[in-house]
């Protein structure tokens, strides 16, 4: 070779790799991606009271924040506060609703609106909005109010939220009107000083002590003209409106707005988070805050909109629970007890039903966000101490709704995964005493008819007990959490042998000649009439056909039960092979649940309901690992989305995204306290799992459109059998399948 022609390859070379240095380097000073910016806050709010597509809300709040807010297009006590067909908005709403079959507490709303005279009710200040003129991120809300030709921008805080408000130019500042509703209850409302205005809201749902009431400040950067006041009697007592002009000329105008549950001293501390600062920068901040938690979850993936339903999915795993702690003047963590109503230290979370949780949502904060989970199972003891009990559903204190006490797993899964700062003796005493007592008014609380159930190992069909079938499953798998902990604990081997026995007391209800679980009597004599499409009465908004998969910590058992792999897969392909039959007679009407199986095209699966939606991944205990990924990759695709009919069903506290967001990632906890998790298919070609201070995690795939998997490796090792360690993934590494179009043979 001639050395000029040497040369010119020599420099094309260099050229070449001075291009991918350049690139390079641009990658590696390249922004980080906005995931807040992929986020709909807007996923699931084409609901209503028949039938559910997520019944979310727009929750506009920092992750975990203790006060939340919402644009307003439902009355006063609407559970279903925004819905997206709606035209109208009457109010931007301060909220802590977990969910509309619990309903709300700690509620105030306001409204710009211009007229000669303020209009105070609810339809009355109502105004027409668009979408196309609405901008909702986690981390603020923006809505053009066409009535009154108004802007409103808001960006919270965690515990404060700033407004500005831009009144057509044209208006007099006469005609420029705030309306403040404090609603029913009781509430007040008052001017305390040129700028600011303050008030309490006693309107709630249920779940607290005497004396309870959210404390709320208004403040305006500048001073008011005039205040009208309105007292209106309600069914639920006074309430209290106020009607807010501001002495300036200028159309733009800013106000401040904190609230408290302790005091209204400590709604002005609590302001200190807001105030003086603009919503640019407000926002800002919190945009910075929901990027670095969705961050920790990085995927890589050419399909936007893939990627925007995974964080439309992530951000709604962190609503709840809500932080419902304060920090006091001296800078120290403190909370309003709503089971004692006393003002004490440490840490309190709230706005959750384990029922739903337990399975999903809080097994990902675990994993993801240990930092947040030490202090939620600090709350959890927080409880215990203060009521007697742990929380199995609460909002804000506890609330009788649904069954089972899921708390035991939710504890036992911190507690031996180190998060927080729990004693071992304390937490066996919690878990011990839960399922061992029944709460005195609360029938949700404790173990409803633990005396059957300790003495026969099910509650039985004809001692009153509604749903007594769903309860002696849930009770069993709490069993073996509690076993679990009384082992790592060193507590006496004869009790961690009484509750290893329990345990498995599952099997008492699984019926041979049926092949599904049945309710008995206290005589042992099978529930008589009994049919497997039956919703309620022995079950919790489910059948036999769901519930008798409710046996997260011994499916090997269970598998034997039916007869071993083949019986065990056949009744799993059986669940989607029938038709959606079903008998509502227990509840006299269609619930809302039975109606999203029905619509949903795949058999008697009822995914759009916490209590099957582990059954998918019980296919790799059987050895058929291809049918769970089949299954797993059917139920992403037709069944979730960004859009506002997002979901088959409820979404409930981040459980129904949870199921998604691990999905997504090719793993699930179907036994959350077990260390384990069962392997599906992973959706995106590259996710980067990034907990505080540990090693990344990553997992790709080499072909995302690939249905089945052909190969895992972690690290450089085939994993033998389709289960993942959580030792692994703290360990950090890799993760790798090898996707195939078709099953391997």
């Amino acid at each position: 070779m001639q050395l000029p022609s040497l040369l010119r390859r020599l420099g094309l070379a260099l050229a070449v790799l001075g291009l991918a240095l350049e690139v390079l380097a641009q990658m590696s000073t390249a922004p980080r991606p906005s995931y807040a910016e992929l986020v709909d806050p807007l996923t699931g709010t084409l609901s209503s009271y028949e039938l559910s597509a997520g019944n979310t809300y727009p929750v506009i709040s920092r992750p975990w924040g203790m006060n939340s807010w919402t644009p307003q297009t439902g009355k006063m006590g609407d559970g279903w506060q925004y819905t997206y067909t709606a035209q109208k908005l009457c109010g931007i709403k301060q909220t802590h609703q977990p969910s509309p079959w619990i309903g709300d507490y700690g509620q105030f709303a306001f409204l710009p609106m211009i007229g000669a005279s303020p209009r105070f009710g609810d339809e009355e200040r109502a105004s027409y909005f668009s979408h196309k003129a609405e901008r909702a991120h986690p981390y603020s809300y923006e809505v053009y109010l066409a009535d009154y030709d108004t802007q409103l921008r808001l960006a919270p805080t965690e515990r404060a939220a700033v407004c500005e408000i831009t009144y057509p130019s044209y208006s007099k500042p006469e005609e420029r009107w705030l309306i403040i509703d404090a609603y029913d209850g009781g509430s007040e409302l008052r001017q305390t000083s040129p700028r600011t205005l303050v008030g309490v809201s006693l309107r709630n749902s249920g779940g607290v002590p005497a004396g309870f009431g959210c404390y709320f400040t208004f403040t305006f950067e500048e001073p008011i003209s005039l205040v009208q006041l309105e007292r209106r009697e309600g069914e639920g007592g006074v309430r209290a409106l106020a009607a807010v002009r501001l002495s300036s000329t200028k159309s733009q105008q800013r106000l401040w707005v904190a609230s408290s549950f302790i005091s209204p001293e400590q709604a002005e501390l609590n302001l200190q988070e807001a105030a003086g600062r603009d919503f640019a920068t407000i926002a800002r901040e919190g945009k910075a805050v929901w990027d670095e938690l969705l961050g920790r979850l990085a995927v890589e993936d050419e399909h936007p909109e893939r990627m925007r339903t995974f964080y439309s999915m992530l951000y709604r795993c962190l609503l709840f629970p809500r932080r419902f702690w304060e920090r006091n003047a001296a800078g120290e963590i403190v909370h309003y007890s709503p089971y004692n109503g006393q003002v004490l230290p440490g840490y309190m979370y709230t706005d959750t039903g384990y029922w739903d949780t337990f399975r999903a949502l809080m097994p990902l904060i675990n994993l993801v966000y240990p930092d947040e989970a030490g202090p939620m199972a600090e709350g959890l003891m927080n409880t215990y101490r203060e009521s007697g009990f742990l929380p199995e559903w609460a909002s804000p204190g506890h609330r009788d709704c649904m069954v089972g006490n899921n708390s035991a797993s939710v504890l036992a899964d911190a507690f031996l995964k180190g998060l927080g700062r729990l004693e071992a003796k304390e937490v066996v005493a919690a878990l011990l005493h839960g399922a061992n007592a029944e709460h005195p008014t609360i029938g949700s609380t404790g173990r409803k008819g633990y005396q059957y159930y300790n003495k026969l190992g099910y509650i039985p069909s004809d001692v009153g007990i509604k749903e007594h079938a769903a309860r002696s499953l849930e009770y069993a798998y709490a069993d073996w959490c509690i076993a679990e902990v009384l082992r790592r604990s060193g507590a006496p081997k004869k009790l961690e042998a009484l509750y290893r026995s329990r345990s498995q007391n599952y099997r008492k209800l699984y019926n041979p000649a049926l092949g599904w679980m049945q309710g008995r009597k206290a005589d042992g004599s099978w529930q008589q009439p009994f049919s497997v499409y039956k919703w309620g009465d022995a079950f919790t908004e489910g059948n036999a056909l769901h519930y008798t998969w409710s046996v997260f910590h011994d499916v090997p058992g269970l598998m034997q039960l039916m007869g071993g792999a083949a019986g065990f897969t056949a009744r799993l392909d059986s669940i989607f092979s029938l038709p959606p039959l079903f008998d509502e007679s227990y509840y006299g009407f269609v619930i809302h649940e039975i109606r999203e199986m029905q619509l949903m095209n795949m058999g008697n699966y009822a995914h759009g309901n916490q209590p099957i939606q582990h059954m998918i991944y019980l296919y790799d205990y059987a050895g058929m690992p291809q049918r769970t990924q089949w299954w797993v990759r059917e139920v992403m695709e037709r069944l979730y989305s960004a859009r506002p009919d997002g979901y088959c069903g409820d979404e409930d506290n981040g459980q129904t995204s949870a199921w998604y967001v691990f999905s997504a990632l090719g793993f699930y906890p179907v036994n959350p306290v077990s260390g384990e998790y069962a392997l599906g298919i992973p959706y995106f070609r590259r996710v980067r799992l990034q907990r505080p201070g540990a090693k990344p995690f990553v997992i790709t795939a080499d072909r995302p459109e690939g249905r089945y998997v052909r190969r895992t490796l972690l690290g450089e090792q085939p994993l033998a059998k389709p289960f993942l360690s959580y030792q692994s993934i703290l360990e950090g590494g890799r993760l790798h399948f090898e996707l195939a179009p078709q099953p391997e043979p």
